[in-house]
């Protein structure tokens, strides 16, 4: 009878959740495997067994960071308004750094600035930026907008939404601006900005 994993995936989702945590409240210098290994109720051994070292746990973590935020892109199902498609791709991204916020700082705050994305990485970027890639280009195929390239539009649109979300979870705009209230109306009108 084999034994047990002591070493699941339960396990490492803990690890990588309170790395993350660890991570953006308190730098990198302060994430150390022995005091994680502690704060997640295991040992050294189970996070290196699990990832192998710190240069690992930082690139694993940075991945689920990606393959949530894939998982989030994916699940916005394109309709046949573009438009409706896109703004729902916005609404979700804001859901995603909603749910994720240390996760969010580590893929698009610049958490761990010394990572460098490896292929692997760099196509799962490639696979959650494709949905709204190719709303934008169904928007144009349809005549809603002009003529610019659909990468600069989804550029547009994309770092747009990224500055409502990092303003958010920074809580960094005044309370007058209310920016959990005005999102959607913040995307729509950004949306409109580039018809045609």
């Amino acid at each position: 009878m084999p034994r047990p994993r002591t070493h699941d995936q339960a396990l490492r989702a803990s690890l990588l959740e309170e790395a993350g945590r660890t991570l953006v409240d308190q730098g990198l210098s302060a994430l150390s495997l022995r005091k994680l290994a502690e704060r997640a109720g295991t040992s050294t051994t189970a996070v290196y067994s699990l990832f192998g070292g710190k240069p690992e746990l930082l690139r694993a973590l940075f991945l689920e960071g990606v393959r949530r935020f894939t998982a989030a892109m994916a699940a916005v199902q394109p309709g046949r308004d573009p438009l409706d498609t896109i703004e729902r791709l916005g609404l979700a991204y804001r859901d995603y750094g909603i749910a994720n916020p240390h996760l969010y700082q580590v893929v698009f705050g610049g958490a761990i600035p010394e990572l460098e994305p490896d292929d692997e990485a760099r196509e799962e970027t490639a696979r959650a930026i494709a949905p709204l890639l190719d709303a934008v280009r169904a928007a144009r195929e349809q005549g809603l907008f002009g003529d610019h390239p659909v990468e600069v539009i989804a550029l547009a649109l994309w770092s747009g939404v990224h500055g409502l979300v990092t303003l958010e979870l920074n809580k960094s705009a005044p309370a007058a601006l209310d920016i959990r209230a005005n999102h959607r109306a913040v995307l729509a009108a950004a949306i409109r900005a580039w018809l045609a």
